[in-house]
């Protein structure tokens, strides 16, 4: 009976106590907002993807309440039984008019939508080369596909060219994959110049787009706007939980990917859809961007706001150029400690620490919103420089 006491995960975990990186989840006791309720406390919440403020809009809200009244709780099936609700296909002819593409498939998060896809359009025989930083559905979609793999240095174009030169001839498709925006720097892909390689050498490109959609381009139709490189970029994955406020993931493409990713997408084969509620509000979310960019220029008023109080005080903020705002500390357990001194004071950033991110690089990754008020980030940024004094990081 002793190998049911678990010993060896006990034991994990005691490490992890020592390393001064364990952490317990906290608890939010009401929507995603500017300040919330953590674990019984108001604090100011730097720490959520809610980057236009709209996972708690009265708008979105009530259409999510509308779909439940119409179409019940859930799906029922998957997309290919009975589970293919006529609301998914209108929040999937909605998302292809906002990115300006030919057809768009959703799945049920972005994470799925990467390990979906993936490993449905390409196979032995193929190549997928990636930046090193790629999120890790990137990485596990990668490691779910039958193709060969290479590992390109992060934004490094001239490497990405050394293998495209080296390996290009040797395989049937090639298909160069990057984030958008990579979501622990806020930095983003030099995506003009992989487009030019992946046309010079006959390649696909497939962009993560989770942290550009709703944020870059105009009305934030992402990064491959941003960039104006619509029709040169072949697959574009968005997500609907972080900007758009809901949950859900998206591939935007031509209608044969769509097609294709029906027959061969396993989230598609053998996971529930998505639920009407979360489709309702998502569509209701994408025509509001469509409407106005009010919430977007909102978005970055704050976070060239933030960015500039705290670079006064002398933190190092890295080398984004979105709204995502690293504070980096190095050490993982400073980190920590930074980080729950700052919520005893009434402000959360979670700490992000090793395996997110190398070891040595921990960070504070504060996450800004378009429903933070001015007064939300100036008590923030006093807290920043209380706690940094106290810890000697400024």
């Amino acid at each position: 009976m002793k190998n049911h006491e678990l010993t060896f995960l006990k034991d994990k975990i005691e490490q992890l106590k020592k390393d001064g990186v364990y952490r317990e989840l906290p608890v939010n006791y009401g929507p995603c907002d500017n300040v919330i309720e953590l674990n019984h406390k108001k604090v100011i919440n730097l720490s959520s993807n809610n980057y236009l403020g709209l996972a708690n809009h009265p708008r979105v809200k009530q259409a999510a309440i509308d779909a439940v009244n119409k179409y019940g709780a859930g799906a029922g099936a998957v997309r290919t039984i009975v589970g293919n609700q006529d609301i998914i296909g209108e929040l999937e002819d909605v998302l292809a008019e906002f990115k300006k593409e030919d057809a768009v498939m959703c799945f049920q998060s972005g994470l799925n939508c990467n390990i979906g896809t993936i490993q449905a359009i390409v196979e032995r025989g193929d190549l997928i080369i990636s930046d090193e930083l790629n999120h890790a559905s990137i990485i596990d979609g990668v490691r779910l596909s039958r193709a060969d793999k290479a590992v390109f240095r992060h934004s490094d174009m001239e490497h990405l060219e050394e293998i495209l030169k080296e390996k290009r001839e040797n395989y049937n498709q090639v298909l160069i994959i990057t984030d958008g925006v990579f979501s622990m720097d806020g930095d983003l892909a030099k995506l003009p110049r992989i487009v030019e390689l992946a046309e010079q050498y006959n390649a696909l490109t497939y962009v993560d787009d989770a942290h550009g959609s709703g944020v870059l381009g105009t009305s934030g139709r992402g990064t491959v706007d941003h960039f104006h490189l619509h029709g040169r970029v072949d697959f574009i994955i968005g997500t609907l939980s972080k900007a758009i406020g809901v949950v859900g993931g998206y591939v935007a493409s031509k209608k044969e990917t769509k097609i294709w990713l029906s027959h061969r997408a396993r989230p598609l084969l053998f996971s529930t859809a998505l639920p009407p509620a979360a489709t309702a509000a998502a569509i209701e979310s994408v025509k509001m961007l469509m409407e106005s960019e009010e919430y977007s220029n909102k978005l970055w008023d704050n976070a060239r706001y933030f960015k500039s109080k705290l670079g006064k005080l002398g933190f190092d903020t890295g080398h984004s150029e979105t709204p995502i705002t690293p504070v980096i500390i190095g050490s993982e357990a400073k980190t920590m400690e930074f980080s729950k001194a700052l919520l005893d004071n009434g402000v959360y950033v979670s700490g992000i620490v090793f395996p997110t991110v190398p070891k040595g690089t921990g960070r504070l990754r504060c996450m800004i919103s378009a429903s933070h008020t001015k007064e939300d980030l100036d008590y923030a940024v006093s807290q920043f420089e209380i706690v940094g004094k106290q810890l000697n990081i400024i």
